[in-house]
């Protein structure tokens, strides 16, 4: 049954891609069965039109093994220049009844979720997007050591045009 799941999945999702317009990055990491702390994942965006303005999204597949209701996330943009723009970001994965948010036929559920609106990309060189999760539990200061039930972290661009 999961198979038959996993195939139906991937054909709808093989089928949104080949129709999206506004798509001009789109890259997904696996982050194992659980997300380390201390793990980051990194993009590396390619050249894009300096004219043009674009939304940045992170997207994230989770499932049924995920234990909260939220997930923080600490993203950095570092431009050509070496500066880097941080941003620490909140998003409900959850319903109110405990079970995921997202698309998904399955247990996997996939989030897009909102980063930034009409970024532009005015310097010349290579941008990267760096992002750690900083999830932590009520009550606790330390973050959660391996974070479950995250199993790929994504970052997408698109265009306005």
């Amino acid at each position: 049954m999961k198979i038959k799941n996993s195939i139906l999945f991937i054909l709808v999702a093989l089928l949104v891609i080949s129709c999206d317009k506004k798509r001009v990055f789109d890259d997904y990491k696996s982050v194992g069965n659980s997300w380390h702390k201390d793990s980051v994942v990194t993009f590396k965006l390619p050249q894009f039109d300096s004219t043009k303005k674009y939304n940045l999204f992170v997207n994230v597949r989770d499932n049924n093994d995920y234990p909260f209701n939220n997930l923080f996330l600490i993203v950095a943009l570092e431009q050509p220049n070496k500066k880097t723009l941080v941003d620490t970001l909140e998003y409900q994965m959850a319903n109110p009844d405990g079970t995921l948010m997202g698309e998904g036929f399955s247990d996997v559920k996939e989030s897009k979720l909102f980063y930034k609106d009409k970024e532009e990309f005015k310097l010349k060189g290579e941008y990267k997007v760096h992002i750690k999760q900083a999830v932590r539990q009520t009550g606790k200061v330390a973050g959660v050591e391996n974070l479950k039930g995250i199993t790929e972290i994504g970052f997408r661009v698109e265009s306005l045009d």
